[in-house]
């Protein structure tokens, strides 16, 4: 239901500048694309697929560019610095605005990059309309509030703007308790949902005025109700357990904060804490922006071949390996609908049909014609730069694995091997382009 609202912006990206065409004698010289400004060549091959880069692990460690990066990326532009093949960076990052994070990447990597050729975990919040006249807390770090106006949101409230309004609630650090009684200020509105775009600075703050919203319904100058449910809607950006910076090991996610609430929650509950929605990798919704922005870069590239086949590349298997393998059996399933030998075969596989979505439910998601994927397959490639460590096994049965120590994807993903199993395991991002021109058979002029 939720994908109707994000119809104004797809047509609001369909609607972005395409330059007519420059002809002489009839002939089209080159088509400058309105996502990032490159220019079909006639002389270059039309690829029909596109890639998904994640950033942190593949072509970053922190600050520090991996150095693969930009020879990944000497490939993948012709000599004016325009691109041979769609790309679309996909992050679970959601500190900074789409603008930032794309000047970042185009500092690093020596090539223009827009902003539309970028995905944080907050941009599918977009599509979210029915939240966005409610008052909102968020949480995160970096401009939040400016990334939730950004987003659609028109009232918001940051967890300091709660501190200054409740001083007497942020307890935990003694430093910063009031040193005389003061009274709530309250000069806030109600709260009515939360959003949680990343992982904060001061955890215990987060954590003890985020449950104090959701326990008192977002008013916070009542006491707790432990068994008054459903609690505030709640939705959260970013589940990633762990992220690769430049320690020698993995540093903690947003997700290990979303296990540090859910466990709290329950705790003082007894209940499981409920989302609204959860967004970024490996979400569907995610990945099927990402297509929709690869398609959008070819019509403005104005390439006649659709693109057809995705090559999602990432360091992480529980984010970037399952996003990608679950979005791929989406798109499986979407083709093996058209043939009722291939559902009867899915059938039988899985034991039930509810395997292979319904076309009422699937045009349900995707309403417009502009939201279906023209994709039939998304093919994962695993990285050794980042979280991934070749050395480390991933149990084949399921019942076998300690899920606290193995399985590091958030609470409500289920454990599937077939999920967190790689297409392809490559040494760098380097190594990933050329495999895929390969496959591919993609020689760029």
């Amino acid at each position: 239901k939720e994908m109707r609202g994000l119809l104004p912006f797809y047509r609001g990206l369909h609607a972005l500048s395409n330059r007519p065409a420059r002809r002489k004698a009839g002939i089209v010289v080159g088509s400058r694309c309105g996502f990032c400004g490159t220019q079909s060549n006639s002389k270059q091959p039309q690829p029909s697929f596109g890639l998904l880069f994640d950033i942190d692990g593949v072509l970053v460690r922190g600050r520090i560019p991996i150095p693969a990066a930009k020879k990944a990326f000497e490939k993948l532009v012709d000599t004016q610095g325009q691109f041979v093949v769609p790309v679309v960076f996909v992050t679970n990052a959601g500190n900074c605005l789409r603008q930032t994070k794309a000047d970042q990447l185009s500092h690093i990597l020596g090539v223009p990059i827009s902003q539309d050729q970028v995905i944080m975990s907050h941009s599918p919040l977009r599509m979210f309309k029915k939240f966005h006249d409610k008052c909102v807390l968020v949480s995160g770090q970096g401009p939040v509030l400016e990334i939730a106006k950004n987003v659609g949101f028109k009232k918001v409230v940051s967890i300091d703007m709660l501190r200054e309004s409740f001083p007497l609630l942020d307890m935990v650090d003694h430093n910063r308790r009031p040193k005389l009684p003061s009274s709530p200020v309250g000069n806030l509105p109600k709260v009515e949902a939360v959003i949680l775009f990343g992982e904060p600075i001061r955890w215990e703050t987060n954590l003890q005025l985020i449950i104090d919203v959701l326990l008192t319904n977002g008013n916070l100058s009542t006491v707790h109700k432990t068994q008054k449910m459903p609690h505030l809607p709640l939705l959260a950006c970013n589940m990633d357990l762990m992220w690769m910076a430049e320690a020698h090991s993995p540093r903690f996610g947003h997700g290990t904060f979303l296990v540090c609430l859910e466990n709290i929650y329950k705790k003082i509950t007894g209940k499981d804490l409920k989302y609204d929605a959860l967004m970024g990798k490996p979400s569907e919704l995610t990945y099927h922006f990402a297509e929709y922005l690869i398609r959008s870069q070819a019509m403005q590239m104005q390439w006649k071949h659709p693109v057809t086949s995705l090559y999602a590349i990432g360091d992480n298997l529980m984010t970037d390996i399952y996003g990608a393998n679950l979005y791929n059996r989406y798109l499986e399933e979407r083709v093996a609908r058209k043939n009722p030998k291939a559902v009867a075969k899915m059938a039988a596989a899985t034991g039930s049909t509810t395997a292979v979505p319904q076309e009422e439910e699937i045009n349900n998601l995707w309403e417009s014609e502009l939201a279906l994927p023209s994709a039939t397959s998304c093919k994962s490639v695993l990285v050794c730069t980042g979280v991934y460590n070749p050395n480390a096994e991933v149990p084949s049965d399921a019942n076998h694995c300690i899920k606290e120590t193995v399985f590091h994807g958030h609470r409500d993903f289920r454990f599937d091997p077939a999920l967190v199993e790689p297409g392809h395991i490559v040494k760098d991002v380097a190594e990933a382009v050329d495999l895929i021109f390969e496959q591919e058979k993609f020689v760029p002029q």
